[in-house]
């Protein structure tokens, strides 16, 4: 990786060589292997849908300028990234991670360095939509070879059109054969050793390298060097990193042809057509065509006024798609006629158009009820919300999360760069790393609403029945739904608030009454009873007096 352009970060903690398999690791990354070649080879598709990778990409871009498509991609970018005045639309999670507190301060200030460096808040939606119209993104993390420690001076982003992630087999010397003989000996080809990295072409002529073309200047950058992320979406057979949008491209060219057809169909059909039968008498063939095209050139040669220009001009040198039929009629016929055909029928019919709309959007996984104006937002019950909602909801959620792989991998080159953690301590620390996005699919919580409102109204039926036929934990647990972990936490929470004077001790609140109980008061509220004095002696006139008085 030192002949590489870039830096490369060793793992202290090395995997031993006896841990090998004959299985390459497949991140589904879309990465090719070439097997020791003096080019970089691109797959070529026989059937027509793409010759390389970088006509794919081009195709997605082509498909994202279409209106409807434009439209779709719209409601699905907006809704994974939230954009607002105050709050950034990602923050760093870190309340599931194991270390003190002065590390997790620092990946928080790192992670609101990167993102200050990228511009993200500003530039999250035209991010966002990058890496979902290409299905990839890459940057190119600028660092300091002479100071590494200073972490990462810059993010510059990279046309996906030029750059490649290679995997490449290296040869070994003298390869040892682990098998169940001592005294095997190991093919290459047994474990490979596959080297990693990324090639990038800064011609624009020919942005991706193709078979045979040695003339094209090439950078190899190490892996390490380039932030990447892409869609997840891989072609197995092929080994091609998809877009989001690869489902729709068989819908929306059904969507380009039905309307185009459409426009031709009412420009040809829509005006009226006239019929001339001309009477041409006795007169022989060649005459009596002569004679048809001068009625018809004395009829048709009209002037037209340009109203763009003010010029008057002759257009019967046009043929047009509107053309009226001259036809001759022999000696004992009607004379001439002019008759009129009628237009097309039934031109107003656009269910062929909507549902093609409709497969369109399906495709892109975004409701067919947020197509133009159909559906408006209902502030209802959840029985009111469709499936398909919920069902979006659901895709970008996933997407946002395969999205946050960008920032955990210049998270992860910023911290070791910075010695704040330890390349063997990543992989531990990121699996309770979490990304949290600003939220505003309100589907989702009119949908929790609904769900509390029938919870509480329940407990309300049963709560006469507690402690009779039915327990608290059963309560919390079937009605309520609350987890273990909930109950505790809950149970923690009202302690606190009880402690702090938050809210009122249950225990010291009479249940028929909801006042406090008095401090020498009896259970449940008693109201202690006089003392009978007449049984004690009784009372004398004179005291009666007193205490009136």
């Amino acid at each position: 990786m030192t002949k590489l352009f870039g830096f490369s970060i060793e793992n202290a903690d090395k995997k031993s060589k006896s841990v090998v398999s004959p299985v390459p690791q497949n991140n589904e990354d879309g990465a090719d292997y070439y097997l020791q070649s003096s080019f970089y080879g691109q797959y070529i598709d026989i059937e027509g849908v793409y010759r390389t990778e970088s006509d794919l990409i081009k195709r997605y871009r082509e498909m994202s300028l279409h209106p409807e498509c434009d439209g779709a991609i719209e409601d699905v970018v907006n809704e994974a990234i939230v954009s607002d005045l105050y709050d950034s639309p990602i923050e760093i999670e870190l309340s599931n991670v194991n270390a003190s507190d002065k590390i997790k301060n620092a990946i928080r200030k790192e992670f609101k360095y990167l993102k200050e460096i990228m511009d993200f808040d500003k530039k999250c939606h035209e991010i966002f939509r990058n890496w979902y119209v290409d299905g990839r993104v890459y940057y190119h993390k600028v660092i300091d070879l002479k100071k590494p420690q200073e972490g990462i001076k810059e993010l510059r982003y990279i046309d996906p059109l030029k750059m490649k992630f290679v995997r490449q087999e290296k040869k070994k010397q003298n390869p040892l054969r682990i098998t169940g003989s001592t005294n095997e000996s190991l093919t290459n080809e047994d474990y490979p050793e596959i080297e990693e990295y990324f090639v990038y072409t800064p011609s624009t002529q020919n942005n991706v390298p193709i078979a045979g073309t040695r003339k094209q200047k090439t950078i190899k950058i190490a892996k390490d060097a380039i932030t990447y992320c892409t869609s997840g979406l891989v072609d197995r057979n092929k080994g091609t990193v998809l877009s989001y949008l690869h489902k729709a491209i068989k819908s929306l060219n059904q969507l380009r042809m039905i309307e185009d057809s459409l426009v031709i169909y009412r420009l040809s059909r829509a005006p009226e057509r006239r019929i001339f039968y001309i009477d041409v008498g006795n007169l022989p063939k060649v005459k009596a065509e002569q004679y048809l095209r001068d009625v018809m050139m004395r009829y048709r040669n009209k002037m037209v006024y340009n109203a763009n220009t003010g010029e008057v001009r002759d257009d019967r040198k046009f043929m047009s798609m509107m053309e009226d039929f001259w036809l001759p009629r022999r000696e004992g016929g009607r004379g001439t006629e002019i008759t009129t055909l009628p237009g097309g029928q039934n031109l107003g019919e656009l269910s062929d158009i909507e549902y093609f709309q409709k497969k369109l959007y399906r495709s892109l996984g975004v409701p067919e009820s947020r197509i133009a104006a159909e559906g408006g937002f209902n502030l209802g019950r959840s029985s009111e919300i469709l499936r398909d909602e919920l069902k979006f909801a659901k895709f970008v959620g996933r997407m946002r999360k395969r999205f946050a792989n960008l920032f955990n991998d210049m998270l992860k080159t910023q911290l070791i760069l910075k010695n704040i953690i330890a390349p063997e301590d990543w992989d531990i620390l990121s699996d309770h790393i979490q990304y949290d996005f600003l939220y505003d699919n309100q589907f989702a919580e009119l949908k929790e609403s609904e769900l509390m409102n029938e919870r509480l109204g329940t407990l309300a039926t049963i709560e006469p029945y507690i402690g009779k036929y039915y327990s608290v934990d059963f309560v919390r647990r079937k009605i309520l739904r609350q987890t273990d972990q909930e109950i505790i936490d809950i149970d923690k929470q009202i302690e606190k608030e009880i402690e702090a004077g938050i809210i009122p001790d249950p225990n010291s609140i009479d249940p028929i009454t909801g006042e406090p109980l008095p401090d020498d008061g009896g259970m449940m509220g008693d109201v202690p009873m006089e003392p009978d004095l007449e049984s004690q002696g009784g009372i004398t006139s004179a005291d009666g007096k007193a205490a009136e008085i």
